[in-house]
């Protein structure tokens, strides 16, 4: 890297250390920052000087003058006054309605309407109180002690708003879902609800920090074919490194599953993380001793030919050999 390729790093990284104290950096923004961190005397040096700036703040009170709230709304009220009139509200079809079962105008007009004659208002009333009913009835409701997953549409659209993941004291998770507010359900991996928001998150989260937590949970229930089916996507397409990292750890126990070697044997060809394809060689190869297929060798004789990882080279030039095979395809 040159001097000013690294000065600018620097400088982007100074620029994000208060969004880092503030927690508000993104999974990969903040591995970036932290990474950097780690190589950068510097940059820590300035990190420091941000943290004591922040405990300057806090520990600094200013009490506004009691004056301040009087001259506020003083001045707002000026403002209001000079404003020009707001145009009046357009109707819209349920104030007509009403108005024609009603027979009143328009609201604060005073007038009546051209609607029903007045001994007819009962009548009138009686029917907006049915349509009202009736609308109830119709739009989806949700309780929220007990949230349905039929209402809510959690495994479709929900899930994917899914902000947090914990898991509490009690062995309980806690999950913060994005609706028009934030809220926490809680419960275990065995109820239907939390597995079903878990399974939709690993998928469709777009914090590859929520995804890797939600992954690492669910590992715990691999043997599910739901379950190992998710990791297995998360493995081959999610573009977040630590997440399929996780994935890989979390399908390590049906290394001889031939869907699962199979998913591993295509990583190990095609991620572009060393460490991904590094953990893959270990999982293909664990127990292999001497009954080895020829399509794993294949596959490492093509892996010989690509890759630019010393190490991973290294690694897999050690496990052809253990096999009595050539590091080349004639």
């Amino acid at each position: 890297m040159s001097e000013a390729e690294a000065k600018n790093l620097c400088t982007g990284v100074r620029d994000q250390l208060a969004l880092l104290l503030y927690g508000e950096l993104s999974f990969d923004e903040e591995e970036i920052v932290e990474t950097h961190l780690d190589t950068c005397a510097e940059c820590r040096v300035a990190l420091t000087r941000q943290r004591e700036l922040h405990v300057a703040f806090d520990r600094l009170q200013v009490e506004p003058p009691p004056s301040l709230l009087r001259e506020c709304r003083a001045a707002l009220g000026s403002q209001w006054v000079g404003a020009p009139a707001m145009p009046a509200p357009r109707e819209g079809w349920w104030d007509k309605l009403v108005h024609l079962i009603t027979g009143q105008g328009p609201l604060g007009s005073g007038s009546a309407g051209h609607g029903f004659s007045g001994f007819l208002r009962p009548a009138g009333a009686l029917t907006l109180i049915a349509v009202g009913f009736l609308g109830a009835r119709l739009v989806p409701t949700f309780s929220t002690g007990s949230l349905s997953l039929g209402t809510m549409g959690l495994t479709e659209g929900s899930a994917a708003h899914v902000r947090n993941v914990e898991t509490g004291a009690d062995g309980r998770l806690h999950i913060m879902v994005d609706e028009t507010s934030q809220k926490v359900i809680s419960g275990g991996l065995e109820d239907q609800q939390i597995r079903a928001m878990l399974l939709a998150a690993a998928r469709d989260s777009t914090d590859p920090g929520v995804r890797a937590e939600t992954v690492e949970l669910l590992t715990a229930q691999a043997a599910s074919g739901d379950v190992r089916e998710v990791l297995i996507g998360a493995l081959r397409h999610d573009q977040n490194a630590g997440v399929r990292l996780k994935a890989l750890q979390g399908l390590k126990q049906f290394a001889k599953d031939p869907l699962v070697r199979r998913t591993f044997a295509e990583v190990l060809l095609s991620d572009g993380n060393p460490g991904v394809r590094t953990q893959a060689i270990d999982l293909l190869t664990q127990g292999a001793g001497s009954n080895v297929d020829h399509d794993l060798v294949g596959a490492f004789q093509e892996l010989m030919m690509k890759e630019n990882n010393p190490y991973v080279r290294e690694k897999c030039q050690s496990v052809l050999a253990s096999w009595n095979a050539s590091s080349e395809i004639y």
